[in-house]
Formats: structure tokens, sequence, C-alpha cells
């Protein structure tokens, strides 16, 4: 099993009862105002650095969400785009025949982080083997909602000559 570092960023809204306190705390500062910025914030570790190869393949378990993209699939990647998927399971399956571009490199998987960092999601989260890549993918753009959640798996990851 790999070494992972996981990088967890998480943005949302106090308790009530938090975010009450924390009012009065600061109208009895004497003014003074509140340094704390809002935002995500990592609380984990950084990203280790790791540079998409020209070819590789991987299998990608992707769940969670009410969307196109889920199933488990077998891919191949050349000069940073898809040469080959294959759905494993019968979801899968059926987004190769129906969606093929939807099915992404790991680069396009670490992109779709990244934007929902910088969007503001309320998770999102990354799993790092040793060297690196990415191994699991959690974004959940709001932590209330129902059914925005995606969650992708990477493994069996091999770079290709």
């Amino acid at each position: 099993m790999p070494t992972t570092t996981a990088v967890r960023v998480r943005h949302r809204a106090l308790p009530t009862a938090v975010m009450a306190g924390t009012l009065i705390w600061a109208l009895s500062a004497c003014g003074e105002e509140s340094t704390a910025a809002k935002g995500p914030t990592t609380t984990k570790g950084s990203a280790p650095a790791w540079e998409e190869p020209s070819a590789y393949s991987y299998t990608l378990k992707s769940s969670e969400g009410e969307r196109s993209l889920i199933g488990t699939f077998k891919v191949t990647v050349r000069d940073g785009k898809i040469v080959e998927a294959a759905g494993v399971d019968e979801s899968g399956r059926r987004v190769v025949e129906q969606e093929l571009s939807e099915v992404p490199t790991i680069a396009g998987l670490l992109k779709k982080a990244e934007t929902a960092r910088e969007e503001g999601a309320d998770v999102v989260e990354v799993e790092y083997a040793k060297d690196g890549r990415p191994t699991s993918i959690s974004i959940d753009r709001e932590e209330d909602a129902i059914d925005d959640e995606e969650a992708y798996a990477l493994s069996d990851y091999e770079a290709l000559g």
C-alpha cells in the first residue's frame, strides 16, 4: 500500500452558537477588527511535486454525487490525452460508450480539485502517493447540499515507455 499524504481543505460556516460567541467577543474587543481570513485552509501537509509523464495508465474509480462520470475505468494516456478508456463495470462501460470525453487524465483530475478550491468548495481532499501522484480526490462544493460530492480513487498507476 503506498504511503500517502492527505491534504484536506475545509471552508464552511461556523455553527450558529460559535458564530454568535465570536461576534460577541469581536464586539467587546474595543472596536478591534478580527484578522481571521475567510476561505479554505490546508489542514494536513501540502501537495508533493509530481509531473504528469507523457505516457501512463491507471485505474479510476469515480463515485458519489449525481453526475455522468460514475464507474470504474482502465485509462491509458499519451501526450496528455486519453488514448484508451475501458469501462471495468457496467456504469463505466456506459460512460465510455456514451461520453468518452468525460473520462479525465490525472492532470485533469488535479485541475478539477484546484478549480474547486479556487471556487471556494467546502471540502477538497487529495491524498498523494510517496512519489507525489494523487491516489484519491474528494470534492464537496457545498457540504450541506445533496448529491454534489465527487470522489475519485486512482490505482494501478504505471508509467509507460
